[in-house]
């Protein structure tokens, strides 16, 4: 088991989670995925899905302006 993955939105880093005693740590690397920054997830797959899922929200919010 690894101690960090990288997070990826298609071709956009969203961030690193590392192995914490608690969980996986989530560090934002971009601006559009700072309310992520020091949330805890289970597996990196829930954050790989919590960053999915605002990237989806912050474009479907762009789209309703437009």
């Amino acid at each position: 088991m690894h101690n960090a993955y990288i997070i990826e939105c298609g071709e956009i880093a969203a961030g690193i989670v590392t192995r914490e005693k608690r969980g996986y740590l989530f560090h934002a690397a971009a601006d559009a995925f700072r309310p992520l920054e020091g949330q805890t997830f289970d597996t990196p797959q829930k954050a790989q899905h919590a960053a999915a899922h605002l990237r989806s929200a912050r474009t479907s919010a762009k789209r309703a302006k437009t």
